[in-house]
């Protein structure tokens, strides 16, 4: 057993405090003020080496022999098995007759708390088109639309009525963003709604900057929107000359590159800041978007900008 870190005394000192008091003759005073303990220590480890010999020279435990809320190992595989069993607690609790929060307690101890937990998680799933061009993501993220900054900016406590940002808000803008797969150059735009009409406005600027980078736009891939699903969006891809791929339902996360864009455009740009108003805050965007393209180093182009992303698939394909 691991010795305590302060300990005075080691299996081998308290045999030979042993020795000194039954073989040496030495008294307890002597030998306790030899070994640097209490006579009462010293008293405890003589009357344990007489009782259970060498073993009794070793540490016990400290922990308590009972303790109340522990549960047999065997109750504990049942309540797991049954959870398994995608059962709820309080259903566990009458099966096995006992009290629904020592269930709950345990189930969360051993990470079965939430019945997502049960289904293993989905594999990673990392793709990266080798052409720029080839596969662009479009998205859509609502922002409220700032009147003035709320009380949690200014610290006035009469500015009310603001979001969790602090912002007085009124109604919500609609921030159309578009990345490209292969390079991560981004495209955004905040428009006032996210009908079908105004996406497919959208899409054709994007796909109209683009090209100004010198890339010819090949796919587009969204999720299931309204504005997406419409007839006016089919047909202005059939005209770009687009293939459309739609993400799986209720799967963010076959878009994650959308995804993951709009997170670091909300905290570096649209809350990165405060901002007297939407208007200051669009008007900020392309200043935004160019350190983006240009400048901001990306982690997963192993911290080359979009941009020199860019050049490097263009200088392959030369």
């Amino acid at each position: 057993m691991k010795l305590h870190a302060n300990a005075r005394t080691c299996p081998k000192s308290r045999k030979l405090l042993v020795i000194r008091l039954e073989e040496e003759g030495w008294s307890l005073r002597a030998a306790a003020e030899a070994a640097g303990i209490s006579e009462r220590s010293a008293r405890k480890w003589l009357a344990r080496w007489r009782t259970e010999g060498d073993a009794g020279l070793v540490d016990r435990s400290s922990a308590p022999r009972c303790v109340p809320s522990r549960l047999p190992a065997d109750r504990l595989k049942a309540i797991e098995a049954l959870r398994r069993l995608r059962m709820t607690a309080a259903e566990i609790a009458e099966v096995l007759g006992m009290a629904l929060s020592t269930v709950s307690r345990w189930l969360l101890r051993i990470g079965l708390g939430k019945r997502s937990r049960l289904t293993p998680p989905e594999p990673p799933n990392r793709y990266e088109r080798k052409r720029p061009g080839e596969l662009i993501h479009v998205d859509i993220k609502k922002l409220g639309r700032i009147l003035r900054p709320g009380h949690r900016v200014t610290g006035n406590r009469r500015d009310r009525f603001t979001d969790a940002r602090g912002y007085g808000v009124a109604g919500w803008e609609f921030v159309h963003v578009c990345v490209d797969d292969a390079t991560r150059l981004a495209y955004v735009e905040v428009l006032s709604d996210e009908r079908g009409q105004t996406a497919v406005g959208f899409l054709r600027r994007a796909v109209e900057w683009f090209g100004s980078m010198g890339i010819t736009v090949e796919r587009v891939m969204s999720d299931n929107g309204s504005c997406y699903r419409s007839h006016v969006h089919a047909r202005a891809c059939r005209e770009l000359g687009l293939r459309h791929l739609f993400t799986q339902p209720y799967r963010p996360r076959r878009n994650g590159k959308a995804e993951r864009f709009i997170q670091t455009l909300q905290n570096r740009w649209a809350y990165g800041a405060i901002y007297a108003n939407s208007a200051e805050r669009t008007a900020a965007l392309p200043g935004w978007l160019t350190h983006y393209n240009f400048t901001r180093r990306h982690g997963s182009l192993g911290h080359k900008t979009p941009a020199a992303r860019l050049a490097e698939l263009e200088q392959r394909s030369g």
